[in-house]
C-alpha cells in the first residue's frame, strides 16, 4: 500500500501558497496510508490543495510561466527591447535552451510535472478507496483533480508543444520518459474532462463551487472547448512519428482522425451551450469586473459573476500586478507602500486606436500613462502602453504592502470566453444565427450606453467569413492583457501574418500614414495635449484634431515623432523596437525549447525539436 508522507508535507506548504484555508484545521494525516486518506473527504481534499500549491512556487506559474507565456503577439508585447536581455528573448522568440530565466531545475517544466504527479496519486487513490461511484462528494474531488491535471497539461503543451505523457504515478521503471505526440495527450485530456464534467456542480451550486479558486462544471466545459480548439487547430508539428528526433516540423493541423473539427466541435459546442443555458455565470460591468478582480478576497463564483476559475494564489503570493499593472515609478498607490513596478508588458501602441471610441474596453485595456513618485499620473509616449485592467490603485480591500508578491489571482477563464468560443464553434458548424447571438452579448456589454452600435455591427455579419473575422477582432478587444491572443493566432494559423501586420501598422502610426493618416495634425512633430478626467488621462490629438484645444491642457511635444533622451538615443517608436516584436520566425519558434537542465536529467530521453538543436 502506497505511503503518501511526501504529499502531506507539501500540504503543509500549501497553507502558505493556496487561498483555500479550511484544510488548516484538518488532522495531519502524515502517518496514514492511502486507504485511510482517500476514503476520507477532508484528507483527500487536502491532497488536492497540494496540487494547487505548485502554482505558487517561486519559479513556476508565479514567477516564470505567467510572466512570459503569452508574449509576444499582435496586440501584446514585452515593453523592453534589448536583444541581449534573456527576458526579452523569451518574448521575442529568440531564446536558447540555456536561457538562465527558465533553464532551472525548479522551473515551470519540473514544477508542472510535480503537480501532475500529485494529481496522479490523488486520482488513483480516489478511484481505489474513495468510492466516487456512490459518493457525490468524492466524485467532485475526482472531477476537480482530473480538471486540474488537464489544465496543467494544457499549459505544458501551450509552452513546449510535445512533452512526456504521465497519466499514472511514477515508478522506477517509468521515471525517464521521452516526449510523445501531443495528440496522445489531447485525447487523454478530453476523455478525462468528459468523465469529470458530470461529477462537477455548476458555479454557485455548492460551497466549493461558489469560489473561483475551486473547479466547477462550467470551467471544465470551457477547458474542454479550449483544448478542442487547440487540438484541431494549427501549430508547429514534427512529422508523424518524428517527435523528439530533432525534427523542424511544419505549421499544420493534426492528421489524427479523432482530433478533427468535425469530431470535436459538436461535443465542445454542446458543452458550451449547456453552460450558457445553465444561467450560472454572467457578464459583469467591464470596469467593475476588473476592479473586483484586483482584490484578493473577491472569489465569488455563480450567477451574477463572470470569472470561472483563477490561479489560487494566497493573498501574499503571486506577481501579477507586480509584473503587468500600470507602471508605478515610486508612487504610493498601493495601500501606502511605495511601488516601482508594473508595466513589464503592455498593449502594442496601435491597439488603442483600433477600438471604437464608444467601446468601454478601450480606456480600461490600453493605458498610456503611469504613476510618478508624486502620486500623479503622467503621459508616457506613443511607444509604451500598459494594461489598465491591472492597477495598483484598484487594490483596495487588500492593498499591496510591498515585496515581490501582490496576491492578485489571474483569471484563467471567464464567461465572456464561453460566449465567444460558442460563437466561433457555432459559426464553423454553420449556425451563424447562434454565433451572432453570443457575439452580440459580449459586444453589447462593451458598448454600454451605445448598444445600438453593437446591434448594427452584428447585424451586418452575413457570412461565415464575416463572423470569423469579427471573432478574430473581438477576441483581441476583449482579452487584451489576458495572454490568450498568442494561442488564438497559433491555432488559427495567423501568428506571423498578424504580427507582420502589427509591425506595419506601428510604422504607419509613427509616421501618421496609411490607416493612421488622420490620427494627428496638431504639429509637424505630432504634438498632443492632455488633461486629467477623474482617474484617467484624456489625450487631445489622437482623433484627427488639427487645432489646439481651448482650456487648461498640458502639451506633449513630438509625441509621434523622434523621441531623443539626454544621451541622444531615440526612445520613441523606432525601427528596431518595432522590428523586435519578434527576432526569429515566430512560427518556427512558437514553442519554448526544452531546457538543458531538463534534457540532462532525462538521461537522454528528451530531445528538442523545431530547430533548437542547431542553435
Amino acid at each position: 500500500m502506497k505511503k503518501i508522507t511526501y504529499i502531506l508535507s507539501a500540504v503543509i506548504v500549501a497553507a502558505m501558497a493556496v487561498s483555500c484555508e479550511k484544510f488548516l484545521d484538518s488532522e495531519s494525516p502524515s502517518t496514514f496510508d492511502s486507504a485511510s486518506v482517500y476514503s476520507n473527504y477532508s484528507l483527500t481534499e487536502n491532497t488536492i490543495f497540494s496540487i494547487a500549491q505548485s502554482f505558487g512556487e517561486t519559479n513556476n506559474y508565479r514567477g516564470r510561466y505567467l510572466s512570459w507565456i503569452g508574449l509576444n503577439s499582435d496586440i501584446e508585447w514585452y515593453n523592453t527591447f534589448k536583444p541581449t536581455d534573456e527576458k526579452y528573448q523569451i518574448a521575442g522568440y529568440s531564446q536558447l535552451p540555456n536561457n538562465s530565466q527558465l533553464n532551472l531545475n525548479n522551473g515551470p517544466f519540473a514544477k508542472m510535472y510535480e503537480a501532475i504527479e500529485r494529481a496522479n496519486l490523488c486520482i488513483e487513490g480516489i478511484r481505489e478507496y474513495g468510492d466516487p461511484a456512490n459518493k457525490a462528494d468524492m466524485a467532485y474531488l475526482l472531477g476537480e483533480t482530473l480538471t486540474l491535471r488537464a489544465m496543467i497539461y494544457y499549459d505544458l503543451v501551450r509552452a513546449w508543444g510535445d512533452v512526456p505523457a504521465r497519466f499514472e504515478s511514477t515508478t522506477s521503471e517509468t521515471i525517464y520518459k521521452p516526449k510523445v505526440s501531443r495528440d496522445e495527450i489531447f485525447k487523454q485530456l478530453l476523455a478525462d474532462l468528459e468523465e469529470a464534467i458530470p461529477y462537477l456542480p455548476y458555479p454557485g451550486a455548492t460551497a466549493a463551487t461558489s469560489r473561483t479558486d475551486r473547479v466547477n462544471k462550467m470551467f471544465a466545459q470551457g477547458l474542454y472547448a479550449r483544448i478542442a480548439l487547440m487540438a484541431s487547430g494549427y501549430a508547429q508539428r514534427p512529422d508523424d512519428g518524428k517527435v523528439g528526433t530533432g525534427d523542424l516540423g511544419t505549421n499544420r493541423i493534426t492528421n489524427d482522425p479523432d482530433l478533427q473539427k468535425s469530431v470535436l466541435y459538436p461535443k465542445a459546442l454542446a458543452y458550451l451551450q449547456d453552460a450558457i443555458s445553465s444561467g450560472t455565470a454572467s457578464l459583469e460591468d467591464f470596469e467593475t469586473l476588473w476592479k473586483k478582480q484586483s482584490n484578493q478576497d473577491n472569489l465569488q463564483a455563480g450567477p451574477g459573476h463572470e470569472p470561472l476559475y483563477v490561479i489560487p494564489f494566497s493573498n501574499g503570493r503571486g506577481r501579477w500586478n507586480f509584473t503587468f499593472a500600470v507602471r508605478s515609478e515610486g508612487s504610493s498607490y498601493a495601500g501606502g507602500a511605495t511601488v516601482t513596478r508594473g508595466g513589464d508588458a503592455g498593449p502594442v501602441p496601435t491597439l488603442w486606436f483600433k477600438y471604437d471610441k464608444d467601446d468601454v474596453r478601450r480606456d480600461i485595456s490600453c493605458v498610456n500613462w503611469r504613476w510618478n513618485s508624486n502620486d500623479e499620473q503622467e503621459l508616457v509616449g506613443i511607444q509604451r502602453w500598459y494594461f489598465g485592467k491591472y492597477r495598483w490603485d484598484w487594490l483596495t480591500s487588500n492593498p499591496y504592502t510591498g515585496g515581490n508578491d501582490d496576491g492578485v489571482k489571474p483569471v484563467v477563464l471567464r464567461y465572456a470566453d464561453i460566449l465567444l468560443m460558442a460563437a466561433e464553434i457555432a459559426n464553423e458548424q454553420g449556425n451563424l444565427s447562434y454565433a451572432k447571438e453570443q457575439l452580440l452579448k459580449v459586444r453589447e456589454r462593451a458598448f454600454k450606453g451605445h448598444e445600438d452600435k453593437a446591434e448594427a455591427y452584428v447585424d451586418k455579419l452575413s457570412s461565415q467569413e464575416d463572423m470569423f473575422n469579427a471573432i478574430v477582432d473581438e477576441r483581441a478587444f476583449e482579452f487584451c492583457g489576458e495572454m490568450t491572443r498568442k494561442f488564438d493566432l497559433i491555432r488559427w494559423g495567423l501568428l506571423k501574418e498578424k504580427m507582420d501586420q502589427a509591425k506595419s501598422e506601428m510604422r504607419q502610426l509613427r509616421d501618421r500614414t496609411g490607416i493612421f493618416a488622420d490620427v494627428n495634425h496638431l504639429g509637424d512633430e505630432g504634438d498632443v495635449y492632455y488633461q486629467m478626467d477623474g482617474n484617467r488621462i484624456v489625450i487631445y490629438g489622437f482623433s484627427g484634431e488639427a487645432v489646439k484645444p481651448a482650456g487648461a491642457w498640458e502639451k506633449k511635444a513630438g509625441y509621434f515623432g523622434k523621441v531623443v533622451d539626454s544621451k541622444g538615443v531615440d526612445t520613441g517608436l523606432y525601427e528596431a523596437l518595432i522590428d523586435g516584436l519578434y527576432s526569429r520566425d515566430p512560427v518556427q519558434y512558437m514553442f519554448w525549447p526544452i531546457y538543458n537542465d531538463t534534457m540532462t536529467n532525462s538521461q537522454g530521453n528528451i530531445k528538442n525539436d523545431y530547430g533548437y538543436e542547431s542553435l
